[in-house]
């Protein structure tokens, strides 16, 4: 029997690389939700099928701010067929709960109506800003359960 000092280099390489990919570990990464969102919250204001950033709408430091949003369920039946695609359906009577995302303070809980659509008007003292500045900005969770699945849509308002 041969001793390991006396094997080729070339297998030595090669053993040494099926234990390290052998040895290594699936791990999950946590910038990667884990589970798909149910619903797609679109926000008003924001550019149209910006999905996936985080959408900051801008208002004057002088007026209110106005948070609004349609809730749609994705259709996905049609998918293959690029004659008509997936279908946006409005998903009417849910709750959300639009909170500040550093306090966890509650600014509105909202139904959605028949169009799946949520408004509420706030002003800046509402939202924690009691002297708004050009540049501010608060940070927004928009959060529900539909189907008993949880989600979440994170959003800014920024004063002008």
């Amino acid at each position: 029997m041969k001793h390991i000092d006396k094997l080729p280099p070339i297998i030595l390489i090669a053993l040494f690389a099926l234990l390290t990919m052998a040895s290594c570990k699936n791990v999950d990464d946590p910038f990667v939700p884990r589970v798909v969102s149910p619903v797609l919250v679109a926000i008003d204001g924001t550019a149209p099928g910006d999905f996936a950033t985080e959408p900051t709408i801008s208002y004057t430091k002088t007026g209110n701010v106005v948070l609004s949003a349609r809730i749609l369920e994705l259709d996905k039946t049609n998918l293959l067929d690029y004659t008509k695609g997936i279908d946006s359906l409005p998903v009417a009577n849910t709750k959300i709960t639009i909170t500040l995302r550093n306090s966890g303070a509650i600014v509105a809980e909202l139904t959605t109506d028949a169009k799946g659509k949520i408004s509420v008007e706030k002003t800046w003292q509402s939202l924690g800003l009691t002297s708004p500045v050009s540049g501010n900005s608060i940070p927004l969770n928009w959060s529900g359960t539909y189907k008993s699945q949880a989600f979440t849509r994170l959003s800014r308002v920024s004063v002008k």
